[in-house]
This record gives C-alpha cells, sequence and structure tokens, in this order.
C-alpha cells in the first residue's frame, strides 16, 4: 500500500473541510430546546473558583462560550466554581458541559447575596458528559458544589457552565443518534428519500456536497448552498417522505454554515407549506425538534444564515409515522463491557528475527506526513525478539530520500472492527522527535473517502521529548487537526512512561468511547457530548489499527544532536475484544 493510504490527520495538521475550515471557533449548543424566552445569563459574567489546575485553565473559561477552552481545578475532591449573574435572576436551568474529569457527587447552590445558599439540586450518580438540568429559584450567585470525583487522580473539569433564566418548559433530552425510532415508537421516515433544496454545492471543495447526502443517515457527507448561486438568504431543503406522514421529530447536524433563523415546514404537494416549528436564535450543532405535523414533505426553511455564509447540513433526520420508510443498515450489537470474545490478537512471539504476520499486518513504506523526518522501510525495521515482543527500530540512516528510518504497519484489507475493545501493550521510546503512536483509522479511507471524513481514532500518542505525558484523541471534519477532540493525561504517580510497558485501549460502542491507560480511564467521548458541542460523530462504521514510530514532525518537532539512535518502540500484544 501506497504511503497515501495512510495520510495521518495529526493534530498539526490543518486540512480544510469545506466551511469548516474557515469558521473558527464554534459557540456552545445546548443539549435541548427551551421555550424562546429562555436566555442564558451566565456568559462572560465574573467567576470564582476554590481552585485552578494552571493558568491555561482559568474559572473564567467555562462561562466563554468557547467549548474549546475549559476550567479544571486542583487535584482534589472539594472544590467549587461560582458565577455572579449581576443581579437576581429567576433561574430555569443549568447546563454542564464535563470534560472526562467530571463530578459523580455535586450539588447546585443560589445565593441572592453571596454568604447564604440553598440548594436547588443535588446527585451522587452524576454521568459526566453534557447534563442539562432543570431548576427553580431566584439567584445572583450560582454555584457548583463538587464533592465526588469520577477520576479520583485528577479534580475536576468544565468544557461549559451555563445558567439560563426565563422559559417554562422543561428541556427533553434528544435521543443518541444514530436512531432508527423516535418517540413514541416513530420510525426513520427520511433515510435515502428524494431531496431537493434552494442550491447545492458540487466542486472540488464538497464534492458533492448535493440535497441527497443530509439524508443518507452518513454523518460525513453534507449538504451545502452553492457558493456562487446560494449564500443568499432565504435557503431551503426539503425531502419526500414517499407518502403522507405524521411528524412528531426533526433532528439536524448542523456544520458551521447554519440558520440562526429557520422553520421547519411540511406539506403534501412541495407547493403549498405549513411552519410546524420556527426559531430565531439557533445556535447550530446539533438541533432536536419536537414538532408534529402531518405531510409527504419536509422542509427545513432557513431566513438567517449564521454568517457570511450559506446554509450546511451534515444530517437531516425526520422521525414520525407513516410515510414509506426505508431501513438504514442495521449496525452491529453494542458490545457489553467487560467484553471477553477476543476477535483479534497478535501476541509477537516469533523466533527473534522473525517478521510481523503477513496474514495480520500491511507494511506500509513510505515517508509519512505531517513534516516526519523517517522513511518507513518495506520491513526493515521491525522484528521480534524471541522475547515475545515486536520491536520498531528508528535508525540515524538514509533510505528514500530521508535521513533517518522506522517502521509502520496496519491491519487494513486483513482486519477490521466497530465496536469493542482495542487495546495494545506498548513501551515507548524516549528522545526529541520520536512519535511513537496506536491508532485507527476509518476502513472507507481505503474506498477513496478523505481524511479527516473518515474519522480517525488516535487510541496513544506519546512524544519523546515528553514521556510523561500521553494523548487520546478524535478527528473529524468540524475537529482534527490541532482541534481535535482528546485528553492530555499522566500516570498517576507522575512515572515516566518509557521506563516501563503499559497499556493503552479504547471501549468503543454506539455512545461513545472510553479511553484507559493501565486500565485506568482517562478520557471519555461521548456520542451525544460530541454532537452537541464538537460536531457530528463519525465513527459508527468499521475502522482499521495502526503501529507506527515517527521521527520528527510538525508536532514533536525535528530530532537534534541529543536523539538517541537507534532507538526502539517494543509492543508486547495488540488484542481486540468483541
Amino acid at each position: 500500500m501506497s504511503s497515501a493510504v495512510l495520510a495521518r490527520g495529526r493534530r498539526r495538521l490543518a486540512l480544510a473541510a469545506g466551511i469548516a475550515g474557515l469558521l473558527g471557533t464554534y459557540l456552545v449548543a445546548t443539549v435541548a430546546r427551551a421555550d424562546a424566552a429562555e436566555v442564558i445569563v451566565s456568559q462572560g459574567k465574573p467567576v470564582t473558583a476554590s481552585s485552578v489546575e494552571w493558568e491555561g485553565t482559568p474559572a473564567a473559561a467555562a462561562v466563554d462560550g468557547d467549548t474549546g477552552t475549559r476550567w479544571s481545578s486542583a487535584f482534589a475532591a472539594n472544590q467549587w466554581i461560582q458565577v455572579d449573574l449581576g443581579s437576581t435572576q429567576s433561574i430555569s436551568r443549568v447546563a454542564l458541559n464535563w470534560e472526562a474529569a467530571y463530578a459523580r457527587a455535586f450539588s447546585i447552590q443560589f445565593s441572592t447575596n453571596g454568604s447564604s445558599y440553598s440548594t436547588a439540586y443535588s446527585t451522587t450518580t452524576g454521568p459526566g458528559g453534557q447534563q442539562n438540568i432543570a431548576v427553580s429559584g431566584n439567584a445572583r450567585y450560582v454555584k457548583l458544589v463538587l464533592t465526588q470525583r469520577a477520576l479520583e487522580i485528577y479534580g475536576y473539569s468544565l468544557w461549559e457552565f451555563q445558567v439560563f433564566a426565563g422559559g417554562g418548559s422543561t428541556p427533553t433530552t434528544p435521543p443518541t443518534t444514530p436512531p432508527t425510532t423516535g418517540p413514541g415508537g416513530s420510525r426513520l421516515l427520511s433515510y435515502n428519500k428524494p431531496a431537493r433544496a434552494s442550491s447545492e454545492q458540487n466542486d472540488p471543495q464538497c464534492n458533492p456536497c448535493t440535497a441527497n447526502k443530509a439524508f443518507d443517515n452518513d454523518p460525513a457527507s453534507r449538504w451545502a448552498t452553492n457558493p456562487d448561486t446560494g449564500w443568499v438568504d432565504p435557503g431551503w431543503i426539503y425531502v419526500d417522505l414517499g407518502a403522507t406522514a405524521q411528524i412528531s421529530q426533526v433532528v439536524l447536524q448542523w456544520d458551521p454554515a447554519y440558520g440562526k433563523a429557520y422553520q421547519i415546514q411540511v406539506s403534501p404537494d412541495a407547493a403549498n407549506w405549513s411552519t410546524i416549528w420556527s426559531t430565531s436564535n439557533g445556535d447550530g450543532l446539533k438541533d432536536v425538534i419536537n414538532a408534529s405535523g402531518t405531510g409527504r414533505y419536509v422542509r427545513m426553511y432557513g431566513t438567517a444564515r449564521s454568517g457570511p455564509y450559506g446554509y450546511s447540513l451534515w444530517e437531516f433526520s425526520v422521525y414520525g409515522t407513516g410515510g414509506n420508510p426505508q431501513a438504514p443498515p442495521a449496525q452491529p450489537a453494542d458490545p457489553t463491557f467487560p467484553a471477553t470474545r477476543l476477535v483479534f490478537s497478535d501476541e509477537f512471539n516469533g523466533a527473534a528475527g522473525s517478521k510481523p504476520d503477513a496474514a495480520k499486518w500491511t507494511i506500509d513504506p513510505g515517508t509519512g506526513q505531517n513534516g516526519e523526518q523517517q522513511y518507513y522501510t518495506n520491513n526493515n525495521n521491525a522484528a521480534m525478539d524471541g522475547s515475545g515482543h515486536l520491536v520498531m527500530t528508528a535508525r540515524k540512516e538514509s533510505a528514500g530520500g530521508r535521513d533517518y528510518t522506522s517502521h509502520r504497519m496496519n491491519t487494513s484489507n486483513k482486519f477490521h472492527v466497530q465496536y469493542g475493545r482495542i487495546e495494545a501493550r506498548i513501551k515507548v521510546p524516549k528522545g526529541q522527535g520520536f512519535w511513537p503512536a496506536f491508532w485507527m483509522m476509518g476502513a472507507d479511507f481505503l474506498q477513496g473517502r478523505p481524511w479527516p471524513y473518515n474519522g480517525e481514532i488516535d487510541i496513544m500518542e506519546v512524544l519523546g521529548k515528553d514521556t510523561f505525558t500521553s494523548y487520546s484523541t478524535l478527528h473529524a471534519p468540524m475537529y482534527n487537526g490541532g482541534g481535535g477532540y482528546g485528553q492530555s493525561y499522566k500516570l498517576p504517580n507522575g512515572a515516566d512512561l518509557s521506563n516501563d510497558f503499559h497499556t493503552w485501549a479504547v471501549e468503543w460502542d454506539s455512545k461513545g468511547m472510553k479511553f484507559f491507560l493501565d486500565n485506568q480511564q482517562v478520557f471519555a467521548a461521548s456520542k451525544d457530548t460530541v454532537e452537541n458541542t464538537r460536531g457530528a460523530w463519525i465513527y459508527d462504521h468499521p475502522f482499521y489499527l495502526i503501529l507506527n514510530l515517527a521521527v520528527g514532525g510538525d508536532w514533536p518537532g525535528p530530532v537534534d544532536a541529543s536523539t538517541p539512535f537507534p532507538s526502539q518502540m517494543l509492543v508486547d500484544y495488540v488484542r481486540v475484544y468483541q
């Protein structure tokens, strides 16, 4: 396989993802919709906290409306964060967007004077992720009192702490998508149905972004209005359900070019439209709209764009009864964790000097990406050591026009997996410029879908210049490169990862992923949270496994005089359970 097949989307590789590459930081979208009168009253207000982990995660980052910044506390159980709303407000809701270090036990407290407090809500079973909590009471000061950590080796970390006032309806929690049923047993009616739009983009920047792509149940393809003619208001897209249907819910997954003001409309004939829901303060990302109406055609009719661009939707899903629905392809069942059925393994127990098993691994020679300095040879830099390990060696030697050689291999076209526990036990090298990784690429990359639309799951990355820190990261069209969705973490005792073998793993199902280092959870990516705060979740399809040892690159930086050669990455085993 050519090196192009493994073009790696590491965090310093900035690829344009259509309009997503133009718009930068995305504002947070709340999990649910409340009455139009409900407003956020905490954003940008003065905030205090019991502690701050470091200057890069201040308390103010939790109320800045930016889901790429966060507050994190000292590594202790009893912590708090408080926002001063400036005046007494009638509080209706608190929305929390947790990082992996969330609180299992916490309370929300109200005060009008900053000295006496009443408890508006408390729990000892907090689930983390994105929580939408209905509360009621008057307060100027809203305080989050945290008493039990989910990850006891860390403190607490919040992307956003939002307080809402006004309104009157209770928020509804969206389903864990992509569902094929909706409220009251309703079905997905819109899959693979004919669609039309006010305009479509179909050019090298978005090829194709036609109307039907919003209804293909594929969150990595999208509809977009034509930049030459369609970046205007109004802009619309509709689907023909094939027969009259009773609509109960519409779910929109927006690209950054979203509708600030738009309507959901139904029609019997695609000519006479009735509005069943509307908003003038859309905030993009994921909108779950519970609205009732009868019609064969369902339309999103946009009247005010969020910015200078047009409209763009990754998915437009319609639920209800009637119509002429077609079921999307069935997804595999979720594993039950701990998963125990071994479906792939390599224990690397071959004789000393023997090569990786060609029935399991494809050797991938080439130069690599991201400014890397090595040339991956055709199996000259990997062999068993006779003691149960694969040894991947980086050397200072010329090959392929480069001054260094190393090794990369993958399971493409030999083993693909969707869902399960994927783990490897690895000893990483130490030294400036080394970049060992254990990761996965969406298998549709092999059929020509470009990165990052295929999805990338980085289970482990370590930089040789800082072998005390490891990284787990997800990459997708709306969050990739330096903006990938992930977490850095360390061993509980702060030990050097290069001193011994350690086990990295991900447990992955249709609801999200949990990442582990030596069986301690270090990061969680909830599908629902990602859809509501960062963008489309594009991981519900097969992936293949990759092991490599890069030398140099945009992220770790180049080798220098201190870099030890030869250096080795040792792999004890790779295993996949379902």
